[in-house]
């Protein structure tokens, strides 16, 4: 072949690369898909916008039949009533606070280590009875909560952690989802790209933090908003008894169900509890799409 038309080959190839395959669509079909998106991000959306809304109306205006989505007379006094009424506990609003933030953590960040080494061993080593103990964890993931209450609660007793923080994070740490989530993801690492670290001089360590953890981070980060929003949400209400230990969504729900007078700070409250799961959702959002959009590499 001449170098002439070895050039010309060349070039229409990388028209072809760099021209954009149009969509087969008309200008109408175009519109109605942006409509048709635009009314189902509304339905979405629509929980949180009447959520926030409801919020800032006065009293008068949450009794008011036919109900109004958006406040005519915005306010802050629900919120302010909120922290008043928390401040008269005899337990402090940022001790219930405290309680709250220090299980989310302990819990999310001793979940994600063990979910990620676990799943690291059953993705990329084979031993005797690996594949056995998936399948236990896939099945495990089919039970709720409310199934493993009892001989959760049998085990915690035994272990003299009733009414304690650990009785909600240790529990934490062994959630089936995470592992399965992690496992799944690390499969599709190419197993040349550890050989070759190890090849460097890299032990299993540093595999394991500089290599594996690096390149599933979308996993990781849908696992820290799914672990956040359970622990968050959590009334730990079964295992802990002492006032001071409660967490901040038991006290704030024992607020909301005072009765109509308390109708304004139950509508506080509800923005108060879903607010850190939605931010945490909107700075981890391009993570978690990856994660559910894509399966990694493959060798």
């Amino acid at each position: 072949m001449s170098k002439k038309k070895k050039k010309e080959k060349e070039q229409v190839y990388r028209k072809k690369l760099i021209t954009r395959r149009k969509p087969n669509r008309s200008i109408a079909g175009d519109i109605v898909l942006y409509l048709f998106l635009i009314v189902v991000a509304f339905i979405m959306a629509f929980p949180i916008i009447y959520a926030v809304s409801s919020a800032l109306k006065p009293l008068d205006e949450l009794f008011r039949f036919p109900p109004r989505i958006f406040p005519q007379h915005p306010t802050l006094d629900n919120f302010s009533d909120l922290f008043v009424t928390m401040g008269k506990s005899w337990v402090t609003f940022t001790r219930y606070l405290f309680n709250t933030v220090f299980i989310t953590l302990l819990g999310t960040a001793g979940h994600l280590i063990i979910a990620s080494m676990g799943a690291f061993v059953l993705a990329k080593y084979d031993f005797p009875g690996g594949k056995t103990f998936f399948k236990i964890v896939t099945v495990a993931m089919m039970f709720t909560g409310y199934v493993t209450q009892i001989p959760n609660y049998l085990i915690l007793n035994k272990l003299g952690w009733i009414d304690t923080y650990w009785a909600i994070i240790i529990p934490a740490f062994a959630s089936p989802m995470g592992l399965f989530l992690m496992k799944q993801f690390m499969e599709g690492l190419p197993t040349s790209l550890i050989e070759a670290a190890k090849i460097d001089g890299a032990n299993e360590w540093q595999v394991f933090t500089r290599i594996v953890m690096p390149n599933v981070k979308p996993a990781w980060m849908t696992l820290i908003i799914f672990s956040v929003q359970g622990l968050w949400n959590n009334r730990a209400a079964t295992y802990i008894y002492s006032e001071e230990r409660k967490t901040l969504v038991y006290a704030l729900q024992q607020i909301q169900s005072g009765g109509i007078a308390r109708t304004g700070q139950g509508a506080a409250v509800l923005v108060v509890v879903m607010i850190v799961p939605i931010l945490i959702f909107i700075f981890a959002e391009s993570q978690i799409l990856e994660t559910m959009a894509s399966s990694g590499l493959k060798d």
